[in-house]
């Protein structure tokens, strides 16, 4: 009888620590699956300064010994296909913890920086509104896919495009044939067809100029441009081409210096506006990818605001990237100086830094 009791006591011992291996092996699988991920491993090793150099995207001439976190080629920059290698390998290696991203304008047409230099052999277009013309959505796919192709042989990683405005006002000349079309819908499709391509090929893409700049009469790039449309009147046009290059996973969205007194209720550009940005795209859009300024060095930004002031504005408006401003230096430290006086918190700060950061994934 003492046998067999001792017998059921080891069984029921055996039992126990089984269990409890299952327990603990079951504990062990879930506190890996809470680990932090990479992403928030390199963003708690990050410097206070260090995150707000990553808000800033500059001119390639103007890198320098800051970490920022992307770097803007422009037609000047880019000689022939051998330097244009070298230069972005230079770029990448400059801060191995937090390569920079590199970003380039090629829209195809009017607005190409590699295209339109003689030095180089790749695919040129004569407008996107050529494209949106024809009515098929594989062209836009193509434009997509060829530039793309191009852009990632030379270590490009964000092409600033397509552009997403609809063409509405004939008088508007800094838009005009960049876009699609003067019919949202058709906008709409070849912007999807067109993020679509450059995804194929890996690049990331900025569809630009939220809320819609074809519009507008005035050039934002000298002074302000209006527009005096009401939110529902954008979400019947203008907003449509948006909703689609959400809808096709469009890594950024590139804000426009548009003034909206309608929505807005003065002539704040809607690159400074909480109710645009924050209210509107990542609200009632649920837009949660990276939103990026257009260039704070445009007049309709540096004519009425100081560069720290618009950094500052911008930032707090909802926008993560604070595009190549006019003084470097004093938007980075009006930045700074927000965070450590508390106008900007750090919990903030870090949402933003923690999505240019997976961009560079």
């Amino acid at each position: 009888m003492k046998k067999l009791s001792a017998l059921l006591l080891t069984v029921c011992l055996v039992f126990i620590l089984s269990c409890c291996d299952r327990n603990i092996e079951n504990t062990s699988s879930t506190e890996t699956s809470s680990e932090p991920t990479e992403t928030e491993l390199l963003l708690s090793s990050m410097t206070l300064e260090e995150k707000v150099w990553q808000l800033f995207f500059v001119r390639c001439e103007e890198r320098g010994e800051y970490p920022v976190g992307g770097v803007v080629l422009f037609a000047k920059d880019i000689k022939n296909p051998t330097e244009l290698k070298s230069l972005t390998q230079e770029i990448t290696a400059s801060n191995p913890k937090t390569a920079p991203l590199i970003a380039i304008d090629e829209e195809g047409g009017r607005v190409a920086r590699i295209a339109k230099n003689p030095n180089f052999n790749v695919p040129k277009y004569q407008s996107m509104l050529s494209i949106g013309q024809t009515g098929n959505t594989e062209n836009a796919f193509e434009v997509g896919e060829n530039i793309g192709k191009y852009l990632k042989e030379y270590g490009i990683d964000i092409n600033f495009a397509p552009v997403a405005d609809v063409f509405t006002n004939p008088e508007n000349t800094v838009i005009g044939d960049r876009a699609f079309s003067r019919d949202p819908e058709t906008a709409a499709k070849m912007v999807a067809a067109a993020i679509n391509g450059f995804h194929s090929e890996g690049i990331k893409t900025a569809a630009k100029h939220f809320p819609g700049h074809g519009n507008t009469k005035n050039d934002s790039h000298l002074g302000l441009a209006y527009s005096n449309k009401s939110w529902e009147e954008l979400k019947n046009c203008e907003l449509i081409p948006f909703s689609s290059a959400i809808s096709a996973k469009t890594d950024l969205i590139m804000t426009a210096h548009i003034s909206l007194p309608n929505i807005i209720g003065d002539s704040t550009p809607a690159s400074l506006s909480y109710k645009i940005l924050t209210e509107k795209l990542r609200g009632e859009m649920g837009y949660n990818g990276v939103i990026v300024t257009d260039a704070l060095d445009m007049g309709a930004i540096t004519e009425y605001y100081s560069d720290g002031t618009a950094a500052v504005k911008a930032f707090l408006a909802g926008a993560d990237i604070l595009l190549m401003p006019e003084d470097l230096e004093e938007s980075y430290n009006a930045v700074l100086s927000a965070v450590k006086n508390g106008e900007i918190t750090e919990e903030r700060l870090n949402q933003s830094v923690e999505r240019i950061l997976k961009l560079k994934k």
